[in-house]
């Protein structure tokens, strides 16, 4: 498996966001959207969410989402092989000088730190 890259940006018409990355040519997966989350596939390594600003607040745990006309905001987060590649990533970046972000989360079929 390649390493992914996901990007998650906060919307506040979902549907408006739906239609336009479709619009693009991109395709949707079912599997990773819901009525908050559209998960769109842009290549093998590439992955687009759109969330809506409440879904989006509640995954990074921030009490505010940046107002689109006067900032902007994204959360980007890499997909890797293992588990062990996960934490080698995260340690490495921590001994570097970065902060934890957010709580590890082990789905079973999927483990994030940040």
């Amino acid at each position: 498996m390649p390493n992914m890259i996901f990007v998650n940006l906060p919307v506040s018409d979902l549907d408006a966001a739906k239609a336009f990355y479709s619009a693009l040519g991109f395709t949707l997966n079912e599997q990773f959207s819901d009525e908050r989350t559209a998960s769109f596939v842009v290549s093998d390594a590439i992955v687009v969410m759109v969330m809506a600003q409440d879904r989006f607040r509640e995954f990074t745990e921030q009490p505010g989402v940046a107002d689109p006309r006067t900032a902007r905001e994204v959360i980007n987060a890499f997909g890797v092989e293992s588990r062990d590649d996960v934490d080698r990533l995260i340690d490495a970046g921590l001994a570097a000088g970065g902060t934890l972000s957010g709580k590890t989360e082990d789905h079973g079929f999927m483990y994030g730190r940040g």
